[in-house]
């Protein structure tokens, strides 16, 4: 493939400048699709009446009512235990009825969450709607402890944890015979998905037709140093570290002897905290092992499968010189890197050209994208042997 930028084409409102900006008013006000019903001051009054919402900077913003972004996403849960004896909470939406055969047959979109996201996260409501628009499946599991509920065993989730990606994938595929599967991941879970297609290659297409990732990380290094430094700590890091400790706490009354909870518990920065939890519960000697060997972008070149990869130029979560140019990838992918968007934004201008906008314009391009990408690999009907774990267990019966 090549780099493109003409995948869709990408442009920020006039009142929308910044990457700060963009990310967060993304995140925090934007419709999750093209509705001009309901004008900024409704918006604004509205939400300044909610007794909800999340914290940026120290300060309380308080949520959109659900109403004003459009038609809410219905989702039915089910529990999978998994091969450890643990559990993942998967949601799958609920979609309009169909004409007979439609709906067995539409394709079924797998989306991997980003770090501390949820069926509540402003990208995975826009996704949702975009599958209902297009008649397709959507699927979403959350990873270990994301679901509202904390797990089991003594892990949470990490951002390389390409076996668990590949369990869940398999599961899918074989869940549904016959039906076309693609994969989304997005930021933390973009780039697990490409470190799951970087480590099987071209085992990869017997499982899903197409993958395409939104704002990977795929230089956790990098992206792990800038989200600890300057206004992107006060912006980002604290609203993280409030999510993130108390699941550390109920993680260390489950196991006290897995990890360190003082040091977990003062960590200011996420190098601190992963150096201190995330790195030793899942095996890893310290936080710079973890970055290094989670991080997909050394694998990049074994990718076999259709693979889009997005990354915008000015997110302030990822270097620019993190972000990789085609040399360093394989050929089946396809780059595409627009200069603005922020981390998971992309807001744009509706009919109106005035706020609050919508981001449904990415999650379209995105599926339009796997759509017209899909391999011909057909996914498996029995589970695929893809680690060297897995493969020892079968041979010594």
């Amino acid at each position: 493939m090549r780099a493109m930028d003409s995948v869709w084409r990408y442009s920020p409102p006039w009142w929308l400048r910044g990457a700060h900006a963009q990310t967060i008013w993304s995140a925090r006000l934007a419709r999750h699709w093209q509705d001009q019903s309901a004008p900024l001051r409704t918006y604004l009054g509205r939400a300044s009446a909610s007794t909800e919402g999340g914290v940026i900077a120290g300060w309380r913003v308080p949520p959109v009512p659900a109403d004003l972004m459009g038609t809410i996403p219905h989702w039915e849960r089910e529990r999978w235990q998994t091969p450890d004896s643990d559990f993942i909470d998967v949601d799958h939406l609920v979609m309009p009825p169909l004409p007979k055969d439609t709906g067995k047959k539409a394709p079924l979109v797998v989306l991997f969450h980003g770090l501390e996201g949820s069926r509540h996260s402003h990208y995975v409501h826009a996704m949702a709607h975009a599958c209902q628009t297009r008649g397709w499946q959507l699927m979403l599991p959350h990873f270990r402890g994301c679901s509202g509920e904390i797990n089991l065993a003594p892990r949470a989730y990490h951002s390389g944890d390409f076996e668990e990606i590949d369990w869940i994938l398999r599961r899918a595929a074989n869940l549904h015979p016959g039906v076309p599967v693609v994969a989304v991941g997005v930021s933390l879970g973009g780039n697990a998905l490409l470190r799951w297609a970087g480590e099987l290659g071209e085992a990869a297409g017997r499982v899903v037709r197409s993958v395409a990732a939104i704002c990977p990380p795929l230089d956790l290094v990098a992206s792990g140093q800038a989200i600890g430094r300057g206004i992107n700590r006060v912006l980002y890091t604290r609203m993280f570290l409030a999510s993130m400790k108390p699941k550390a706490r109920a993680k260390w009354v489950q196991y006290p002897e897995l990890f360190n909870l003082d040091a977990a518990m003062d960590a200011k920065t996420i190098l601190e905290f992963d150096n201190a939890f995330t790195a030793p519960v899942h095996g890893f000697k310290h936080v710079l092992d973890y970055w290094s060997r989670a991080s997909a972008k050394p694998h990049l070149k074994n990718v076999a499968i259709p693979a889009l990869v997005i990354n915008s130029k000015n997110d302030p979560f990822i270097p620019f010189e993190s972000i990789p140019i085609q040399a360093e990838v394989a050929d089946a992918i396809t780059l595409w890197q627009p200069a603005g968007g922020g981390h998971v934004g992309f807001t744009q201008a509706g009919i109106t050209s005035r706020p609050p906008g919508h981001i449904s314009g990415l999650p379209r391009a995105v599926l339009d994208w796997l759509a017209a990408n899909m391999s011909l690999s057909v996914a498996p009907t029995q589970p695929l042997l893809t680690t060297p774990t897995q493969q020892a267990s079968v041979a010594n019966g």
